[in-house]
């Protein structure tokens, strides 16, 4: 897996969050809406002190009855109001937050689906679950709530601090000495806490994927008694999770206890001051009381900076984990294309040719040779060709440049004489049928495993035809039949009938070109043969390349190619390099020993 641990220094969360923009627009107006909506409460409740000031002055100094209770119905509208218009903030925003929510989580599966299988080789997908659930759900609870409330509060606190200064301008600087101090501390915490918030959701992601694996491996993990190893590793991580999370609560302790006590002691200076002048008739009971009560009712918006900083810079850190992803290119950009009018220029010959090809992983060490190197291979139009090689030789990676699962480093490959790069990726895997070794079956019904396929006007005739080929008709006698779901990886079934089905789906859309790794090697040899037997009737139909181990496999191709050393050592017949080549015949009587 990449370092996925990037750094935070100099970083601009703004701009971070700017990102967003995109998937925020829709929304906006609204959000917009919503935030005057919050800033009118919030006001609203700046008018309380007001009320305060004229009771205080007017209905008590004066032992005016009635104009206290109207006095305290003043209070009590406004209270409701401000009550009304937060609740109407709230109703605002869920919506459609929700639908941004879920608008940028398709956006990133439908980007996954388009990213090259090396990105995927590298990638643990716990790291991509706890993106596509944990980190939106931070942005979502930022969008919401975090991002209104830093305006909402900013607007609150510049009204109060006015009014305060209008009330009596002595003790307004009073309260706003704790001003720099507290600025200084937000912008030391802010800093901190994007390094911890980083590496809190990198652990979280990576305690995902323990637990992800811990599950898809159970039976190796029961079968080899590792359960205890297991739990060490899993309490290591929370262990180091949790020992972030403290230190996440550590500096949010921190800047909350600078954050409430420097404005307290400031407020409880005002009031000794306030409370002398008033003694002294420099200043009225009234004044005091509202100046006083908005200095309080301001507690809460400054109170708030600290969790507010802290939300953002979270949000701020999902947001650069998110775009991680988004950022890299899709398939569709990653190769290095050729314009369709050269590539497209017919070769000589048709089927399926390799034409000087060679490749390297993109992440091998710079001046590492090739894994493949100078491939020429012609197979052609109907023809099967089986491929040979030692373990680690390559087969399995060359199979993959056909569908461009990987992309070739140099060199090119056509079909029927068209460069593959030249055809979008949709048509050419409606031409290029593919059957890994390691079967990957979805958690949903066998009929749905077996025609993803085919096209999608396929039916059960196809699907009866695909089973019956490669002898998968076990799937008919299963509880719901092909209507039965298989489980996750389909650890329901055996790993023969797994591979059976993997099988069918290659043959069921009746593929003009057919490529299969190895397809037949969890089978037993009653059944082996029984499949060969029915592929030979596919074989017939369409240009094949077969990843063989087994001699049987390699009898159903018209021609074998011997990959050795990265390059076509040999190509003939079974028989001719079983005569001709020592290093096809020791694999071959290897395999032959090998078998029980």
């Amino acid at each position: 897996m990449p370092t996925t641990r990037a750094t935070t220094e100099d970083r601009s969360a703004v701009r971070v969050l700017l990102r967003l923009w995109p998937y925020v627009r829709p929304a906006s107006a609204r959000m917009f809406t919503a935030a005057f909506v919050a800033i009118v409460a919030s006001c609203t409740g700046l008018v309380i002190p007001l009320v305060l000031k004229w009771m205080v002055d007017g209905p008590v100094a004066d032992r005016d009855p009635a104009g206290v209770w109207r006095g305290a119905l003043y209070l009590l509208l406004i209270g409701i109001a401000e009550a009304v218009l937060f609740g109407i903030r709230r109703w605002l925003v869920a919506r459609p937050l929700s639908r941004v929510e879920a608008e940028m989580r398709a956006a990133l599966y439908r980007h996954l689906q388009r990213l090259p299988v090396a990105f995927h080789d590298r990638w643990a997908s716990g790291q991509l679950l706890s993106r596509a659930t944990t980190d939106l759900m931070l942005l979502r609870q930022f969008l919401s709530f975090a991002l209104t409330f830093l305006l909402v509060n900013g607007v609150t606190i510049v009204i109060g601090v006015v009014i305060m200064l209008m009330q009596d301008w002595a003790l307004g600087l009073v309260v706003l000495g704790p001003a720099i101090p507290v600025i200084w501390t937000c912008a030391v915490f802010e800093r901190r806490y994007a390094h911890v918030a980083r590496r809190a959701q990198d652990q979280v992601g990576d305690l995902t994927t323990v637990v992800e694996e811990s599950v898809l491996g159970i039976r190796v993990i029961k079968g080899f008694g590792r359960h205890r190893s297991q739990a060490r590793v899993f309490r290591a991580l929370t262990g180091a999770l949790r020992g972030t999370e403290l230190r996440k609560a550590r500096l949010l302790a921190t800047i909350w206890a600078v954050i409430v006590t420097l404005p307290e002691v400031a407020i409880g200076a005002a009031l000794v001051l306030g409370a002398g002048r008033v003694a002294d008739g420099g200043l009225s009971t009234g004044t005091l009381v509202a100046f006083l009560s908005t200095a309080l009712a301001l507690r809460w918006p400054v109170d708030s900076i600290g969790f507010l900083l802290a939300m953002s810079q979270e949000a701020a850190t999902a947001t650069e984990r998110y775009f991680e992803v988004m950022d890299e290119v899709p398939e569709d950009v990653a190769a290095d294309r050729r314009t369709a009018a050269a590539a497209r220029v017919p070769a000589a010959g048709s089927g399926l040719r390799f034409e000087n090809v060679r490749f390297r992983y993109p992440d091998a060490p710079p001046g590492s040779p090739p894994l493949l190197d100078r491939i020429d291979l012609h197979i052609r139009p109907g023809e099967s060709m089986a491929l040979v090689g030692a373990t680690g030789s390559g087969k399995t990676t060359l199979t993959a440049l056909v569908p461009r699962l990987h992309e070739a480093t140099s060199g090119r490959i056509t079909l029927n004489g068209v460069d593959i790069t030249a055809m979008s990726r949709e048509e050419l895997r409606a031409k290029v049928a593919v059957a890994f070794e390691e079967p990957t079956l979805f958690s949903t019904t066998v009929a749905e495993n077996v025609l993803m396929g085919a096209a999608d006007d396929a039916g059960e005739p196809d699907l009866d035809r695909a089973l019956a080929i490669a002898q998968a008709d076990f799937a008919h006698a299963l509880p719901h039949g092909t209507g039965t779901r298989v489980g996750e990886q389909g650890l329901s079934l055996s790993g023969g009938q797994r591979q059976r089905l993997a099988l069918a789906r290659a043959v069921v859309g009746r593929p003009e070109f057919l490529v299969l790794d190895d397809p037949l090697s969890a089978l037993d040899v009653h059944t082996e043969a029984a499949v060969e037997a029915a592929l030979r009737q596919v074989l017939a139909d369409t240009t094949a390349l077969i990843v063989a181990h087994r001699p049987s496999t390699v009898l159903l191709a018209d021609r074998v190619a011997l990959l050795s050393g990265g390059r076509i050592a040999a190509v003939g017949t079974h028989h001719e390099l079983l005569r001709g080549n020592a290093e096809y015949a020791h694999l071959m009587s290897g395999e032959q020993e090998d078998r029980p």
